[in-house]
């Protein structure tokens, strides 16, 4: 059964989910959700997730919401991108705890501002404090890759599909990958893996669409 993910391109946690599904080797389909023009908050969306966001996982019986929520079920179904042991498998939820917590949610939110906003509505000091942020996250994940080649032990896992999501994107956010090496390293390691796409390729929806 070909299970469908609720997505479009710009969305970076709908990425995650789109990265896992096709490097778990699932069956899957985009199925994109026109979230500029209002979508999400529509009865019909609502009804399907509550919350109205993305991405929406649906496979046979089973909807699911939340990147991370999606994330552990395509590992847990698959068998893959987990980790080795339960120790590690902790250590994944711990990063994607950080990640939703201290990066994507941070990353997101000022990509929002900086490029889907017209200029004069952005908060400029809000994007310098978030920015600030950031940078000192930057530099915790850059030093942690430092010694490791994956977030969490000796392969790829969803931990580093995580916290990878939003630093593919093109539009500028205040992330110049050849300032963190190792962090470009990782991202050039998790882009060779068979399948792998930028987030335009993969999934329905870009910014040149509304040009």
């Amino acid at each position: 059964m070909t299970a469908q993910l609720y997505c479009f391109g710009e969305s970076g946690n709908a990425y995650k989910a789109a990265l896992a599904l096709t490097l778990a080797d699932m069956d899957w389909e985009p199925v994109f959700v026109d979230f500029f023009n209002g979508e999400t908050r529509s009865p019909a969306f609502r009804a399907i997730n509550q919350l109205g966001e993305v991405p929406v996982l649906v496979d046979g019986d089973i909807a699911l919401t939340q990147s991370g929520v999606i994330l552990d079920y395509i590992s847990s179904k698959t068998g893959k991108l987990g980790g080795r042991s339960a120790a590690e498998r902790r250590e994944v939820l711990r990063w994607l705890f950080w990640d939703n917590h201290k990066f994507s949610g941070v990353i997101g939110s000022t990509r929002f501002l900086m490029n889907f906003l017209p200029p004069e509505k952005r908060p400029e000091a809000v994007i310098t404090f978030q920015q600030a942020r950031l940078k000192s996250a930057y530099a915790l994940l850059n030093d942690h890759l430092a010694n490791s080649d994956w977030i969490v032990g000796d392969q790829l896992t969803i931990a580093d599909l995580s916290c990878a999501g939003y630093l593919y994107y093109p539009e500028p956010f205040g992330f110049d990958r050849k300032e963190w090496p190792h962090i470009d390293r990782w991202l050039d390691a998790i882009a060779a893996q068979p399948g792998w796409k930028p987030p335009y390729d993969m999934m329905p929806g870009k910014p040149s669409d509304r040009a």
